[in-house]
């Protein structure tokens, strides 16, 4: 990194903003709302001026609880302007939760939509002030009172001036899947290194486009939504809500886009679906002949096999005729890459798009990590693999396995944590992912799993939960959550949730009297199709690896609810405390009711 570089996101956002003043940086889908850098950074002035007036200044936090919306960017980038740490706690946060976050933070202000303010209020920590961005709340300011605060003489340029790399940019509560969540602490210098570093790999230009869809409380949308916009001058089309992902993707046409593995796989499955459904007999031999072609091209890159004449061939053909307009249709046709990340994702998965045409680089990463660690450049990925470590980054293998890494990447702390701190961090700088990852000689990464989740069965045998429910999960569509459960036990068995968005239209076409989850797991349809999926997963596994027996509980999991994390992660040990009875009936001798065995692939 060159030195003489700005290392703070207001020195970068000035530079970003001269670039093309008149160019959209923010908009709504549809584009019925948008902000042009110049208005952007008269907004990002105001605000900061309206937030000194209240007291804000370096090292003071502020908060914000609000969908993803376009008035986030500016009031966002105007509290970093103050110098203070600006954070996002997550809309699902209950009175309680908010209470731990914001004692912890320290924060007195808080930027939110309406809908919260009572939510805040009841949390028991006192706020100074309250704005809303959207409809009026008594006690409360309206972003244009915010403005109106500004004084005459607030030196605005010596403001954001003073801020240094040192300073925290800001707190990522980790959604951790035991205990309170821990507030991640951030530097502008290592924000600054992520940022150029991954840009480095995976080039980002002024004008790319990307949607902001993840909850800007998730690390992967506050770097790729929010950081590197700022730093590079990308275009943001804010949905706010995920249910209008496919409208925005086919407004946008990203350039840039990544997303955590389920949108994924709820695109494959649209597009499966998309199949099913096409009622033009010519159309569909169409489709159905260029995704077989697709699913070849897959399964030899699955396989690390380079493509024969003939079928590379038979693609161009396929790809000309109908994969292109597929592409299109998804608003996935102007990619220059794409990633996937959070969570471990199906090859299946990558290889079924890869077929398509849209090769996806897996990245990993934590937000110990200020996001983003590994990746490769799409026509370099290895499926299966999370690419290489970014320029300048250390890492080493504990003799448990575990990855440690070191370099400018690295959190400050843990806030007000600093036992935890000193659990994950060491003097010399190495900080424990708690990931079991296996590095090839290439420098390719391989995730196996969490070390604190790798099964060990009576036998003795370690096994990686996720990989088991990632292969299950990728020949089952039905399925929207499985925890495999076998510690310490002679087989492997597991607890499925159906997938909530998928229900309402398999309901309607299976003629079900409802679409609840206890309806659904109690039909005799859903058990098969489900059993076929299993059945078909455990041919991929190693028999000790494989589940013997499931149960379908008459539930649907919410994200950030008792059994997952708002990033999509199993709460494993909550699971098993709540669902013992049902765990335990899976392995009675007899098959107890509604207990299922695996059927016929």
């Amino acid at each position: 990194m060159v030195m003489s570089e700005p290392n703070t996101t207001p020195a970068v956002f000035q530079a970003t903003a001269a670039i093309d003043p008149d160019a959209i940086a923010v908009r709504s889908i549809g584009g019925a709302v948008t902000l042009t850098w110049r208005d952007y950074a008269a907004q990002v002035r105001e605000i900061a001026a309206g937030l000194a007036a209240l007291g804000v200044g370096r090292g003071d936090t502020v908060a914000f609880m609000m969908a993803n919306r376009v008035e986030f960017y500016p009031l966002e980038v105007g509290a970093q302007h103050t110098g203070a740490t600006s954070f996002s706690v997550y809309n699902t946060l209950s009175a309680e939760q908010l209470h731990y976050v914001f004692s912890n933070a320290g924060n007195r202000v808080v930027v939110c939509e309406a809908q919260y303010v009572d939510r805040i209020r009841a949390c028991g920590v006192s706020m100074q002030t309250i704005v809303c961005v959207d409809t009026p709340a008594p006690g409360t300011l309206s972003v244009a009172q915010l403005k109106q605060l500004g004084r005459s003489d607030f030196d605005f340029d010596a403001t954001w001036q003073a801020v240094t790399g040192e300073d925290i940019v800001t707190l990522c509560y980790t959604s951790g899947t035991t205990g309170n969540p821990k507030g991640v602490e951030i530097s502008h210098a290592s924000l600054a290194f992520e940022c150029r570093a991954y840009a480095s790999v995976m080039p980002v230009e002024f004008g790319d486009r990307i949607t902001s869809f993840l909850p800007t409380a998730h690390m992967a949308d506050r770097v790729t939504g929010l950081y590197l916009h700022e730093y590079f001058g990308t275009q943001i089309t804010v949905v706010p809500d995920r249910t209008q992902l496919g409208a925005a993707l086919a407004d946008v046409h990203p350039t840039i886009w990544g997303a955590v593995p389920r949108v994924w796989e709820k695109l494959k499955a649209a597009v499966e679906y998309s199949v099913a459904a096409e009622t033009d007999p010519t159309r569909r031999a169409a489709l159905v002949w260029a995704l077989e072609v697709a699913a070849r091209k897959a399964a030899a890159q699955l396989a690390g096999q380079p493509l024969t004449d003939g079928l590379a061939q038979e693609w161009a053909r396929a790809d000309a005729a109908v994969l292109g307009a597929l592409r299109a249709k998804l608003g996935l046709d102007q990619l220059k890459w794409a990633l996937s990340g959070a969570a471990p994702i199906p090859a299946e998965t990558l290889g079924f798009f890869f077929g398509l045409g849209i090769p996806i680089s897996e990245v990993w990463g934590m937000s110990e990590l200020t996001c983003i660690v590994s990746v490769a450049p799409p026509g370099q990925a290895r499926l299966g693999t999370v690419g290489r470590l970014l320029p300048g980054l250390e890492s080493r293998i504990a003799e448990d396995g575990e990855f440690l890494v070191r370099g400018p990447l690295v959190m400050r702390e843990y806030r007000k944590e600093p036992q935890k701190t000193a659990d994950t961090l060491d003097a010399d700088g190495w900080l424990a992912t708690g990931d079991i990852i296996t590095c090839d000689a290439d420098g390719y990464l391989r995730v196996v799993d969490r070390k604190k989740e790798l099964i060990i069965n009576s036998a003795g045998k370690n096994m990686s939960p996720a990989n088991i429910e990632n292969t299950i999960k990728a020949a089952a569509p039905l399925i929207g959550a499985l925890a495999t459960i076998g510690d310490n036990r002679a087989y492997n068995t597991a607890l499925i949730v159906l997938d909530a968005e998928s229900a309402p239209p398999y309901a309607a076409q299976h003629e079900l009297p409802d679409a609840s989850a206890a309806t659904l797991a109690a039909d005799k349809t859903v058990i098969a199709e489900i059993a076929r999926g299993i059945a078909a997963g455990n041919a991929k596994l190693s028999r000790v690896e494989q589940i013997k027996r499931f149960t379908i509980l008459p539930t649907f999991w919410e994200p950030g609810g008792d059994e997952i994390t708002l990033t999509m992660k199993l709460r494993r040990r909550p699971i098993a405390d709540k669902y013992a009875a049902d765990i335990d009936r899976m392995y009675v001798p007899d098959l107890a009711e509604g207990v299922h065995e695996p059927g016929p692939a």
